[in-house]
């Protein structure tokens, strides 16, 4: 990896003259987590984290050799707190060399005594690959960690409050037999919290190296008896353990993993948008985004109200998503190591403001979400009760008859050719609807034609199982936002 060489002139710029719609449009309604991402992942802050690790190194050499006295350690904080950007450009202009340009502008704010231990035993992928990790590291777990656990909570919220707000199941776009709608939403509290957990492991799972030029320590080996030994003490200044087999590069699997999973987190959120935008559809019209008062739907037809900010979700995960191809084909490097990365993995920064860009956009969805219960509650009502036709079935074969399910189907049938309500229809056939009607009384349920009447009482566990699941990653959500230092509660919904 190189950075290009370029001498940079203090400047201001139009945002509205840069070529990626992250640096203008999303930047914009992103701004304080794009401006957060930026201080772990500009190509400012690359040129900081290589200093902090090169001022590591060398307190562990100084360490290493009973040097490490307060005033050596304090010149060395100023030391890396001075290496300035544009300063390391302008130095690569002659060394032509990313980290030797680096090297050379942190040495000359160093006192003369320390600058021979710079660098000392590393290659520049030592600094490198460490400085991403901590990158990667940070920015996953102060900026697009949290932001997921907040989506998570607020999914908690929604399927609490709506755990008995009755909703049609549909499977293959049909009616299939109901739920509720907090239950519905409980899906993606469960699926998303486990990526958020599995993600927020692997970040703390980056790691870093100091084994020299193809991973066997020979730089280091000149100058201690247990280079393995001045790597640990050297990672764990920076809270970092090593590789545990590198070549000139740490072996890639750690950040290939945590892009993955994050790639995962991407896809639930993708399908939620897309199971938020149908309910949106005017035929069935159970939920809606928050609309603001001047706010157009459509440049010629007034009366829209478009689900956009649903689709912006799902189109940022058709434009981020198959990224994931690249982050494979980065796995791979020839030999002790090749630069056939070093273009490819610097989009990797881009990739991850537009996860944070989908999750913050679905974070305002649905804190702007209006869930119509009374659409719903028609929707339910509008097969005349057909969704019910499972539990009839399951009842008159507990009764005991083996072709229950032919008998429902034909039932069925006919309900739908004479447009009359199910509970009608079963009721034409005496001798079912008594054993169905005897298996209700069983349960407790003394009035058959009511509940075949009223949909809604069959919902199986949907209720609860939404309040459990809420519970369950909400506690799990707010101990990982305590652990991280984040803050759990957005501003107010819209």
């Amino acid at each position: 990896m190189r950075w290009p060489v370029a001498v940079f002139a203090m400047e201001t710029r139009d945002i509205f003259e840069n070529l990626s719609p992250l640096d203008h449009r999303y930047w914009k309604a992103n701004r304080d987590i794009f401006d957060a991402l930026s201080s772990c992942l500009s190509e400012k802050a690359q040129v900081k984290y290589c200093a902090r690790v090169e001022g590591a190194l060398l307190a562990t050499h100084l360490e290493l050799r009973g040097r490490a006295e307060a005033s050596l350690l304090e010149a060395i904080g100023k030391a890396v707190e001075a290496v300035d950007p544009e300063a390391v450009y302008a130095e690569e202009e002659t060394t032509r060399h990313n980290i030797r340009a680096l090297v050379n502008v942190f040495q000359r704010s160093l006192p003369p005594s320390l600058a021979p231990l710079v660098h000392l035993g590393a290659t520049s992928a030592d600094i490198l690959d460490t400085a991403k990790a901590l990158a990667l590291r940070d920015a996953a777990r102060t900026v697009v960690i949290p932001l997921l656990a907040r989506l998570v909570l607020e999914l908690c919220r929604i399927s609490k409050d709506e755990a008995g707000s009755s909703q049609v199941g549909r499977t293959h776009g049909q009616h299939a037999v109901p739920l509720t709608f907090g239950f519905a939403m409980a899906e993606y509290a469960s699926r998303l919290g486990k990526s958020v957990l599995k993600a927020s492991s692997l970040a703390g799972d980056l790691r870093g190296k100091l084994s020299g030029a193809v991973g066997s320590y020979n730089a280091l080996s000149m100058s201690y008896r247990d280079p393995e030994e001045v790597e640990r003490v050297f990672l764990s200044r920076l809270g970092l353990e090593p590789s545990e087999h590198s070549t000139q590069i740490v072996e890639p699997e750690h950040v290939l993993r945590l892009l993955l999973e994050l790639n995962v987190a991407f896809g639930v959120i993708a399908n939620l948008a897309d199971d938020l935008r149908n309910l949106q559809r005017t035929e069935i019209g159970e939920v809606r985004e928050s609309f603001g008062s001047g706010q157009v739907g459509s440049s010629t037809m007034p009366q829209k109200r478009n689900p956009w900010n649903s689709e912006h979700v799902k189109s940022l995960w058709k434009a981020f998503s198959p990224r994931v191809l690249t982050f494979f084909c980065d796995q791979i490097s020839e030999h002790q190591r090749d630069l056939t990365n070093s273009a490819s993995e610097r989009f990797v920064p881009e990739y991850l403001a537009g996860l944070a860009a989908a999750a913050n956009r679905m974070l305002q969805v649905l804190k702007g979400l209006v869930v119509d219960r009374e659409r719903m509650a028609a929707n339910l009502l509008m097969t005349g009760g057909s969704v019910l036709a499972e539990p009839a079935y399951i009842l008159l074969a507990e009764s005991g008859r083996a072709d229950a399910h032919e008998i429902l189907r034909r039932i069925t049938l006919a309900a739908e050719s004479e447009g009359i309500a199910l509970g009608e229809a079963l009721a034409a056939e005496a001798g079912a609807f008594a054993s169905i009607s005897a298996a209700l009384s069983a349960l407790g349920i003394e009035d058959a034609r009511g509940f075949f009447n009223e949909p809604a009482r069959y919902r199986g566990r949907a209720a609860e199982k939404a309040v459990a699941i809420a519970a369950k990653y909400r506690a799990l959500m707010t101990m990982l936002l305590d652990e991280m230092g984040s803050p759990r509660v957005d501003s107010p919904r819209k």
